[in-house]
Protein backbone atom coordinates (compact mmCIF):
# COMPACT_ATOMS: atom_id res chain seq x y z
CA UNK A 1 0.00 0.00 0.00
CA UNK A 2 1.25 3.53 -0.77
CA UNK A 3 1.03 6.41 1.71
CA UNK A 4 -1.56 9.14 1.17
CA UNK A 5 -1.22 12.83 2.07
CA UNK A 6 -2.91 12.32 5.45
CA UNK A 7 -0.44 9.62 6.43
CA UNK A 8 -2.76 6.65 5.84
CA UNK A 9 -1.86 3.93 3.40
CA UNK A 10 -4.10 3.52 0.38
CA UNK A 11 -6.12 0.42 1.22
CA UNK A 12 -6.33 -2.60 -1.00
CA UNK A 13 -9.60 -3.35 -2.75
CA UNK A 14 -10.72 -5.80 -0.09
CA UNK A 15 -9.76 -3.49 2.76
CA UNK A 16 -11.50 -0.54 1.11
CA UNK A 17 -14.71 -2.55 0.76
CA UNK A 18 -14.44 -3.66 4.38
CA UNK A 19 -13.95 -0.08 5.54
CA UNK A 20 -16.92 1.12 3.51
CA UNK A 21 -19.11 -1.59 5.00
CA UNK A 22 -17.90 -0.64 8.46
CA UNK A 23 -19.05 2.92 7.80
CA UNK A 24 -22.54 1.64 7.03
CA UNK A 25 -22.51 -0.61 10.10
CA UNK A 26 -21.75 2.46 12.23
CA UNK A 27 -25.41 3.40 11.87
CA UNK A 28 -26.71 0.20 13.44
CA UNK A 29 -29.36 0.47 16.15
CA UNK A 30 -30.64 3.81 14.93
CA UNK A 31 -27.40 5.68 15.51
CA UNK A 32 -27.91 9.43 15.04
CA UNK A 33 -26.54 11.37 12.09
CA UNK A 34 -22.76 11.22 12.27
CA UNK A 35 -20.02 13.64 11.21
CA UNK A 36 -16.86 12.49 9.47
CA UNK A 37 -14.89 12.95 12.70
CA UNK A 38 -17.40 10.82 14.64
CA UNK A 39 -17.17 8.10 12.00
CA UNK A 40 -13.39 8.28 12.27
CA UNK A 41 -13.50 7.79 16.05
CA UNK A 42 -15.90 4.87 15.78
CA UNK A 43 -13.80 3.15 13.14
CA UNK A 44 -10.34 4.15 14.40
CA UNK A 45 -9.51 5.92 11.15
CA UNK A 46 -8.14 9.34 10.35
CA UNK A 47 -10.79 11.98 9.75
CA UNK A 48 -9.61 12.46 6.16
CA UNK A 49 -9.98 8.74 5.43
CA UNK A 50 -13.45 8.65 7.00
CA UNK A 51 -14.37 11.72 4.95
CA UNK A 52 -13.23 10.08 1.70
CA UNK A 53 -15.18 6.91 2.47
CA UNK A 54 -18.29 8.88 3.36
CA UNK A 55 -18.08 10.96 0.18
CA UNK A 56 -17.73 7.82 -1.93
CA UNK A 57 -20.78 6.25 -0.27
CA UNK A 58 -22.63 9.52 -0.65
CA UNK A 59 -22.01 9.51 -4.38
CA UNK A 60 -23.35 5.96 -4.65
CA UNK A 61 -26.50 6.77 -2.67
CA UNK A 62 -25.59 4.64 0.35
CA UNK A 63 -25.28 7.75 2.52
CA UNK A 64 -26.94 11.12 2.39
CA UNK A 65 -25.76 14.36 3.96
CA UNK A 66 -27.65 17.06 5.80
CA UNK A 67 -26.98 20.26 3.88
CA UNK A 68 -27.15 22.36 7.05
CA UNK A 69 -25.04 20.27 9.45
CA UNK A 70 -22.92 18.27 6.95
CA UNK A 71 -23.67 15.16 9.01
CA UNK A 72 -24.29 11.79 7.36
CA UNK A 73 -27.13 9.29 7.57
CA UNK A 74 -28.02 6.12 5.66
CA UNK A 75 -29.13 6.87 2.11
CA UNK A 76 -31.85 5.71 -0.27
CA UNK A 77 -29.75 2.90 -1.77
CA UNK A 78 -29.72 1.16 1.63
CA UNK A 79 -33.51 1.50 1.86
CA UNK A 80 -33.92 0.09 -1.64
CA UNK A 81 -31.72 -2.93 -0.95
CA UNK A 82 -33.44 -3.52 2.37
CA UNK A 83 -36.84 -3.60 0.71
CA UNK A 84 -35.56 -5.93 -2.00
CA UNK A 85 -34.11 -8.30 0.59
CA UNK A 86 -37.34 -8.16 2.61
CA UNK A 87 -39.37 -9.34 -0.38
CA UNK A 88 -36.79 -11.80 -1.70
CA UNK A 89 -36.85 -13.57 1.66
CA UNK A 90 -40.64 -13.61 1.56
CA UNK A 91 -40.87 -11.69 4.81
CA UNK A 92 -43.90 -9.77 3.57
CA UNK A 93 -45.70 -13.12 3.71
CA UNK A 94 -44.83 -13.48 7.39
CA UNK A 95 -46.39 -10.19 8.47
CA UNK A 96 -50.04 -11.40 8.49
CA UNK A 97 -49.10 -14.54 10.45
CA UNK A 98 -47.22 -12.49 13.04
CA UNK A 99 -50.07 -10.00 13.32
CA UNK A 100 -52.53 -12.86 13.87
CA UNK A 101 -50.27 -14.40 16.52
CA UNK A 102 -50.05 -11.06 18.31
CA UNK A 103 -53.82 -10.62 18.17
CA UNK A 104 -54.50 -14.10 19.57
CA UNK A 105 -51.94 -13.88 22.38
CA UNK A 106 -51.99 -10.21 23.31
CA UNK A 107 -48.18 -10.26 23.07
CA UNK A 108 -45.69 -8.70 20.67
CA UNK A 109 -44.68 -11.21 17.99
CA UNK A 110 -41.26 -10.93 16.33
CA UNK A 111 -39.28 -12.86 13.75
CA UNK A 112 -35.47 -12.72 13.76
CA UNK A 113 -32.45 -14.14 12.01
CA UNK A 114 -28.81 -14.23 13.07
CA UNK A 115 -26.18 -11.69 12.10
CA UNK A 116 -22.90 -12.39 13.88
CA UNK A 117 -23.38 -11.94 17.64
CA UNK A 118 -26.86 -10.45 17.21
CA UNK A 119 -30.41 -11.51 16.52
CA UNK A 120 -31.80 -9.11 13.92
CA UNK A 121 -35.57 -8.64 14.07
CA UNK A 122 -36.80 -8.60 10.48
CA UNK A 123 -40.58 -8.69 10.90
CA UNK A 124 -43.15 -8.21 13.61
CA UNK A 125 -44.29 -5.73 16.20
CA UNK A 126 -40.83 -4.48 17.17
CA UNK A 127 -40.00 -3.33 13.64
CA UNK A 128 -40.59 0.40 14.06
CA UNK A 129 -38.38 3.37 13.21
CA UNK A 130 -37.82 4.11 16.91
CA UNK A 131 -36.66 0.65 17.96
CA UNK A 132 -33.28 -0.85 17.26
CA UNK A 133 -33.61 -4.15 15.44
CA UNK A 134 -30.48 -5.89 16.75
CA UNK A 135 -30.54 -7.84 19.99
CA UNK A 136 -27.62 -9.65 21.69
CA UNK A 137 -27.81 -13.40 21.24
CA UNK A 138 -26.92 -14.35 24.80
CA UNK A 139 -29.56 -12.31 26.64
CA UNK A 140 -32.63 -12.84 24.46
CA UNK A 141 -34.94 -15.75 23.79
CA UNK A 142 -34.61 -15.11 20.05
CA UNK A 143 -30.83 -15.27 20.32
CA UNK A 144 -30.81 -18.42 22.41
CA UNK A 145 -32.93 -20.19 19.78
CA UNK A 146 -30.56 -19.12 17.00
CA UNK A 147 -27.60 -20.36 19.05
CA UNK A 148 -29.26 -23.64 20.04
CA UNK A 149 -30.14 -24.59 16.44
CA UNK A 150 -27.22 -23.04 14.50
CA UNK A 151 -26.94 -23.10 10.74
CA UNK A 152 -23.79 -24.59 9.16
CA UNK A 153 -20.84 -22.28 9.63
CA UNK A 154 -22.37 -20.31 12.48
CA UNK A 155 -20.31 -20.31 15.65
CA UNK A 156 -21.59 -21.45 19.02
CA UNK A 157 -21.41 -19.57 22.31
CA UNK A 158 -17.61 -19.75 22.26
CA UNK A 159 -17.56 -17.57 19.15
CA UNK A 160 -19.29 -14.66 20.86
CA UNK A 161 -17.51 -11.59 22.23
CA UNK A 162 -17.57 -10.99 26.01
CA UNK A 163 -21.13 -11.31 27.30
CA UNK A 164 -22.30 -8.04 28.87
CA UNK A 165 -24.80 -8.08 31.70
CA UNK A 166 -27.99 -6.06 31.25
CA UNK A 167 -29.76 -7.14 34.44
CA UNK A 168 -28.85 -9.30 37.42
CA UNK A 169 -30.38 -12.24 35.51
CA UNK A 170 -28.26 -11.98 32.36
CA UNK A 171 -26.03 -14.98 31.66
CA UNK A 172 -22.49 -13.62 31.33
CA UNK A 173 -20.40 -16.81 31.58
CA UNK A 174 -19.86 -18.86 28.38
CA UNK A 175 -20.08 -22.17 30.28
CA UNK A 176 -23.43 -21.18 31.79
CA UNK A 177 -24.68 -20.07 28.39
CA UNK A 178 -23.67 -23.42 26.87
CA UNK A 179 -25.61 -25.23 29.62
CA UNK A 180 -28.61 -22.97 28.99
CA UNK A 181 -28.51 -23.78 25.27
CA UNK A 182 -28.56 -27.49 26.03
CA UNK A 183 -31.72 -26.91 28.08
CA UNK A 184 -33.22 -24.85 25.27
CA UNK A 185 -32.53 -27.58 22.73
CA UNK A 186 -34.03 -30.25 24.99
CA UNK A 187 -37.13 -28.19 25.75
CA UNK A 188 -37.69 -27.05 22.18
CA UNK A 189 -37.98 -23.39 23.15
CA UNK A 190 -36.13 -20.56 24.88
CA UNK A 191 -37.16 -18.27 27.72
CA UNK A 192 -35.94 -14.77 28.49
CA UNK A 193 -37.26 -13.87 31.92
CA UNK A 194 -35.90 -10.43 32.68
CA UNK A 195 -32.44 -11.12 31.25
CA UNK A 196 -32.41 -8.21 28.82
CA UNK A 197 -34.75 -5.90 30.76
CA UNK A 198 -36.69 -6.22 33.98
CA UNK A 199 -40.41 -6.75 33.62
CA UNK A 200 -40.17 -8.46 30.22
CA UNK A 201 -40.81 -12.14 29.57
CA UNK A 202 -40.24 -13.68 26.13
CA UNK A 203 -40.75 -17.16 24.75
CA UNK A 204 -39.11 -18.12 21.45
CA UNK A 205 -39.22 -21.15 19.16
CA UNK A 206 -37.24 -22.03 16.03
CA UNK A 207 -38.42 -21.94 12.44
CA UNK A 208 -36.55 -25.05 11.33
CA UNK A 209 -35.45 -26.29 7.94
CA UNK A 210 -34.94 -29.90 6.84
CA UNK A 211 -31.51 -30.01 8.50
CA UNK A 212 -33.04 -29.03 11.86
CA UNK A 213 -31.28 -25.66 11.71
CA UNK A 214 -33.08 -22.48 12.71
CA UNK A 215 -33.53 -20.29 9.66
CA UNK A 216 -35.41 -17.87 11.89
CA UNK A 217 -36.46 -17.53 15.51
CA UNK A 218 -40.03 -16.59 16.44
CA UNK A 219 -40.84 -14.93 19.76
CA UNK A 220 -43.82 -13.72 21.74
CA UNK A 221 -43.00 -10.98 24.26
CA UNK A 222 -45.04 -9.40 27.05
CA UNK A 223 -44.93 -8.89 30.80
CA UNK A 224 -44.91 -11.73 33.35
CA UNK A 225 -48.50 -10.76 34.17
CA UNK A 226 -49.51 -11.67 30.60
CA UNK A 227 -47.19 -14.61 29.97
CA UNK A 228 -47.71 -16.28 33.32
CA UNK A 229 -45.98 -19.52 34.27
CA UNK A 230 -49.33 -21.31 34.15
CA UNK A 231 -50.09 -20.06 30.63
CA UNK A 232 -46.64 -20.67 29.11
CA UNK A 233 -47.69 -23.99 27.51
CA UNK A 234 -50.57 -22.25 25.74
CA UNK A 235 -48.29 -19.46 24.47
CA UNK A 236 -45.80 -22.04 23.24
CA UNK A 237 -48.53 -23.93 21.37
CA UNK A 238 -49.55 -20.72 19.62
CA UNK A 239 -45.94 -19.87 18.75
CA UNK A 240 -45.18 -23.39 17.50
CA UNK A 241 -48.25 -23.34 15.26
CA UNK A 242 -47.16 -20.04 13.76
CA UNK A 243 -43.58 -21.29 13.31
CA UNK A 244 -44.79 -24.31 11.33
CA UNK A 245 -46.84 -22.03 9.09
CA UNK A 246 -43.79 -19.82 8.52
CA UNK A 247 -41.73 -22.85 7.51
CA UNK A 248 -44.13 -23.28 4.58
CA UNK A 249 -44.28 -19.58 3.74
CA UNK A 250 -40.59 -18.72 4.03
CA UNK A 251 -38.72 -21.86 2.98
CA UNK A 252 -38.45 -23.42 -0.45
CA UNK A 253 -40.14 -26.84 -0.71
CA UNK A 254 -36.81 -28.65 -0.73
CA UNK A 255 -35.71 -26.87 2.45
CA UNK A 256 -38.80 -27.69 4.52
CA UNK A 257 -39.13 -30.31 7.19
CA UNK A 258 -41.54 -33.19 6.60
CA UNK A 259 -45.11 -32.35 7.64
CA UNK A 260 -45.88 -32.89 11.30
CA UNK A 261 -47.51 -36.24 12.02
CA UNK A 262 -50.92 -35.84 13.60
CA UNK A 263 -52.53 -38.51 15.76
Amino acid sequence: MRPTPDGDATPSGVQAVRRALNVLHSFHDNAPDLSASELARRLDLSTSTAHRLARTLLGAGFLEQDARTARYRLGPAVTELGRLSYHQRGLHLAAPELADLARRTGATADLALRSGPHAVIVAGGSVTPKVGLRRPLHSTALGKVLLAWPRPGEGGPGSLPPLPGFTDRTITEPALLAAELRRVRAAGHALNDGESAHGVRTLAVPVLDHTESARFALAVRATPEVITRARMPWFLTQADTCARALEVLLLAPGDRRPPAVTQ
